[in-house]
């Protein structure tokens, strides 16, 4: 009874109080305050605890140093049962004067169960006047005048004394209470009144019901206008970091198992389902926001959480299964993927490993953010083999096993758990979220012993069938639901729950939970519980062993652009964590064997030496290892780098007709190209693989040579090479340093790999890469010159070669070839035919502007009058050209702006400049180009910002 000790008070509502502990030497006991009369030993109690008061109520000045609240109060308050009444005063500064706030608490059974305060507060967590009050009421107990509730006093005073009590308080009061005094008066004499059908009369001091529910503080109401308020800034003003808080202390209050976590994680689902903009991406079948769709994720994983709950009542379960169960009903309701039917259906996710599609898995159940947690429903604790992992650390294998225990424990007498990995993980996380830390730990070790001795049972097979899948030289083996990106995380989970058990607080101690985020983590190496058969491990390297499985894990792309994307991020994020951990010996040779293991392990590893064309690539996760293993096992940080430069869905290596590949008959057919809505991302990936390994391999010539025979072999995007072959040159030609030859020749020969490249297709970077080749070989010399020249028609077509490469070459290197030598090879390839044949806005202005102008040889010629003048471009044969120019700059644009992006406005913007240069040649050319901006800003109004720029550049 009594606002008592309650080392975790739980609830959201009540967080400004966790950081202190609340501690009372003394309280009010509810035997004190009881309405009948008690025995003589009660009463004796009763008394004992009212005399334990130092004083009366009277005004106390308090200063609070603490990290909530930091303000000078003068407090006055009053204490009645159950109820704490007061005024807090904050004291005047220089900027603002001194303001006073009334304060009512009520408590019950060591918790807060209702607050009002006059600062008037829109927050789901408790004003700084409640904090104050109720800190100093528990740190400072025998300075507030205990009292018995109203009930009690009243029931001590006789009629006269009840008359005048309640005449006073009506003059005290009578502007605000006389309305209700009168009201209630009649009531009360009116025989028939509801009032009299009822014996007795609420006390709001005098606490509730043992038999009732007792739980801390939370405004139902305020929490429901922050999520509705947060929801409707679309994800603008940091709403999107307010409600991952929100979900943030739901699973807090879960860890303190404060029963508010279901409340309040009920409360904000009402208000996503409520969401108006559902209802509209559902009519325009268009996706929600990446934002919002990881909000919602994570409320389907807090559910999964609460339905896990090991100690839930089956009523309370049933309760919140029929409220999902409904909400999964509603049209729209998110689904898992992310997708509202426009796109291939997903048969990535619940699919066993070796099923056999059929026309049905075309047209599986819908599932929705709420269906796992729907799912849980048959998941239960009861099972004794589980019961044992979870309640011991020493539980090993019986010396006399049944058949039936055999499958349970290694061949160490670990215990095993053989359950589908990702709802096992959940139970992990349920236990986790719980405040059950020690038998999540255990579990997950379960886990991974189950995983170690499946990953060796698959290189087993591996090695029976490795010849067969050599020659074949691809696999119908694949893990149709991998474990990053899964709905569940169960990879994150389980490295998570590990590193928490490994985690310093600043004192030095291992701190279970409460991971601060503000600063960098650091971890020690704790060994795994006692009783484990091998204890020269530690949860910390379980941790990274975990998650290099995971990520390791050969998997198919999901279809949608959603859970591809998902894919990505969570690698990334699991990469970010990996990366917090400092690689000490132990450590390194994890990595180590773990690296091997993945390069052994077939088709089911993501870097096997066989892997389904569709595999997720690895090239984000080589790129780790490779920075993580080069100063300790540099030959198989190579090997595994070159092995994971691969990106099979865009290589040859399978047949788009063929139907035998599992899962070809979905997402190849009717296209060769699967929908990857990622793939310039992994891409991207791959191309930064490959720089980091040019950058290490600086000097190297044997390695350089491999890693280029990687590159022209993996890499199929011109402009990805292009920027491989620029980072190679800048690194080799660094300016505070002698030249490196090797680098500089491989940047060379990645060059010449994009001119072949883009010699017969459209690139508008063409240009670019003409000058930079020219550029390149400059640097390496002559011969490279020569060469190139000698082979100009597999890397050129004749007139960039005559306007760009031979121009620069002539100016750089007059004294070396006379004009004329250089110029045999060209001389027949030009003409106007030729010319005919160049769509290239910039080619053709160029040559344009070198046909207006009287060539410079000529301008000292006595008798020429006009030389240095412009020759006119309204008389043939110069104003087919300049049509021509004219309309190449017109076709141009419009193809720019089919699919340009913001970060290119400013380059678009400058083209157009280019163009009026070309437009105003004629005389009535400003005209034309007037119309042709007026014409641009009425076909592309929508894109508001680009035509802004333009008004601005142009008018």
């Amino acid at each position: 009874g009594g606002l008592k000790s309650a080392s975790k008070p739980g609830g959201g509502a009540c967080s400004e109080l966790r950081s202190r502990p609340l501690h009372s030497s003394t309280g009010t006991e509810r035997d004190s305050v009881s309405k009948k009369k008690k025995k003589k030993k009660k009463k004796k109690k009763k008394k004992k605890n009212i005399s334990n008061t130092l004083c009366s109520s009277r005004v106390v000045k308090w200063v609070a140093q603490d990290s909530i609240i930091n303000i000078r109060f003068y407090f006055f308050f009053v204490s009645l049962g159950f109820h704490l009444s007061g005024t807090v005063t904050e004291l005047a500064t220089a900027s603002e004067p001194a303001v006073t706030y009334k304060v009512a608490i009520s408590f019950d059974r060591c918790k807060i169960t209702s607050v009002t305060c006059g600062c008037g507060n829109k927050d789901i967590f408790y004003c700084a006047h409640v904090v104050a009050l109720s800190l100093y009421r528990i740190r400072k107990p025998d300075q507030v005048k205990l009292r018995l509730p109203i009930s009690e006093t009243l029931f001590q005073m006789n009629r006269d004394q009840l008359q005048k009590f309640i005449q006073y308080l009506i003059t005290a009061h009578h502007t605000e209470v006389l309305p209700t005094a009168q009201k209630l008066a009649d009531e009360i004499l009116s025989s028939n009144s509801e009032i009299n059908q009822v014996n007795g009369a609420p006390d709001p001091t005098a606490g509730a019901s043992i038999d009732d529910e007792n739980c801390w503080h939370l405004d139902e109401e305020q929490v429901k206008e922050q999520v509705k308020l947060f929801l409707s800034q679309g994800g603008y003003c940091g709403s999107g970091k307010q409600l991952s808080s929100m979900f943030a202390k739901v699973r807090e209050m879960l860890r303190m198992r404060d029963s508010n976590g279901a409340r309040m994680l009920t409360l904000i689902t009402e208000q996503f389902m409520a969401d108006p903009r559902l209802t509209l991406w559902r009519q325009q079948g268009t996706n929600m926001t990446d934002k919002c769709r990881q909000l919602w994720d994570e409320l389907g994983a807090l559910w999964v959480c609460i339905i896990l709950n090991p100690h839930c009542k089956l009523e309370e379960k049933s309760c919140w299964l029929q409220q999902l169960q409904k909400w999964s009903d509603l049209d729209v309701c998110p689904l898992e993927d992310g997708n509202y039917g426009h796109e291939l259906p997903n048969i990535t996710n619940a699919l066993p490993q070796n099923a056999i599609h059929s026309p049905d898995s075309l047209s599986r159940p819908r599932r929705t953010v709420f269906t796992r947690a729907i799912e849980g429903r048959e998941l239960h604790w009861q099972d004794s083999h589980l019961q044992r992992i979870i309640s011991s650390d020493v539980y090993t294998a019986p010396a006399c096993q049944r058949e039936s225990e055999r499958l349970l424990f290694n061949s160490q007498g670990q215990p095993l758990w053989l359950e589908h990995v990702p709802t096992a993980c959940a139970r992990v996380d349920a236990l986790r979220s719980h405040g059950y830390p020690k038998e999540a730990l255990r579990l997950t070790v379960a886990i991974i012993n189950t995983l170690r001795l499946q990953q060796q049972r698959q290189l087993e097979i591996y090695k029976h069938q490795k010849k067969e899948l050599l020659q074949r030289g691809t696999t119908t083996i694949t893990n149709l639901e991998g474990w990053v990106g899964h709905p569940l995380d169960p990879i994150g989970c389980l490295f998570l729950t590990l590193t928490e058990a490994c985690r310093l607080n600043d004192d030095g101690y291992l701190e279970m939970s409460d991971m601060n985020e503000s600063r960098p983590p650091v971890y020690q190496h704790v060994p795994v519980a006692a009783g484990s058969p091998n204890s020269s491990e530690s949860y910390l390297s379980l941790a990274l062993e975990v998650a290099l499985m995971g990520l390791g894990q050969q998997r198919v792309m999901p279809e949608g652009l959603y859970a591809q994307d998902k894919v990505c991020r969570n690698e990334e994020q699991l990469l970010s964590q990996l990366q917090e951990l400092q690689l000490d010996d132990e450590l390194v040779q994890t990595l180590q064997k773990q690296c091997i293991l993945l390069l052994e392990g077939g088709p089911f590893s993501g870097l096997g030496e066989v892997i389904h064309r569709e595999s997720v690539p690895m090239h984000t996760f080589a790129k780790y290892l490779f920075s993580a293993l080069l100063p300790h096992d540099p030959d198989l940080s190579y090997k595994l780098a070159l092995r994971a430069m691969r990106l099979p869905v865009l290589e040859n290596s399978a047949s788009a007709g063929d139907t035998s590949h599992l899962h070809h008959t979905v997402s190849v057919v009717p296209s060769r190209y699967p929908r990857w809505f990622t793939l310039g991302h992994l891409e991207s990936q791959q191309c930064e693989l490959a720089s980091t390994m040019l950058t290490a391999a600086k000097g190297d010539t044997l390695r350089l040579r491999t890693i280029l025979e990687a590159i022209q072999k993996h890499i199929h995007s011109s402009s990805l090479i292009f920027k491989l072959a620029q980072d190679a040159f800048k690194i080799a030609t660094p300016t505070d340093s002698s030249t490196d030859s090797t680098l500089l020749n491989v940047a060379l020969e990645l060059g010449l790999q994009v001119m072949r490249m883009t010699l017969s297709t459209l690139n508008w970077r063409r240009r670019e890469m003409v000058r930079w080749l020219v550029t390149c070989a400059t640097e390496v010399g002559v011969r490279a010159l020569v060469s190139i020249l000698q082979s100009w028609y597999t890397l050129f077509t004749p007139i960039p070669v005559c306007i760009v490469a031979a121009t620069m070459f002539l100016v750089s290197h007059a004294h070396l070839y006379p004009c004329a030598s250089v110029f045999v090879p060209f001389k027949p390839l030009l003409g106007k035919n030729e010319l005919r044949q160049s769509v290239c806005a910039t080619v053709l202005s160029d040559i344009l502007r070198r046909c207006t102008v009287t060539a410079p040889g000529l301008a000292g010629i006595p008798g020429r009058r006009s030389s240095g003048k412009l020759m006119s471009t309204d008389k043939a044969p110069l104003r087919q050209l300049l049509d021509a120019t004219i309309n190449a700059y017109i076709n141009t644009t419009h193809s720019r702006l089919t699919h340009i992006s913001p970060r290119h406005y400013g380059e678009f913007i400058e083209f157009l400049s280019k163009a009026r240069e070309t437009f105003l040649l004629p005389q009535d050319g400003h005209l034309q180009f007037a119309q042709f901006i007026d014409n641009l800003k009425q076909i592309y109004k929508g894109k508001k910002k680009l035509m802004l720029l333009v008004r601005e550049r142009f008018g």
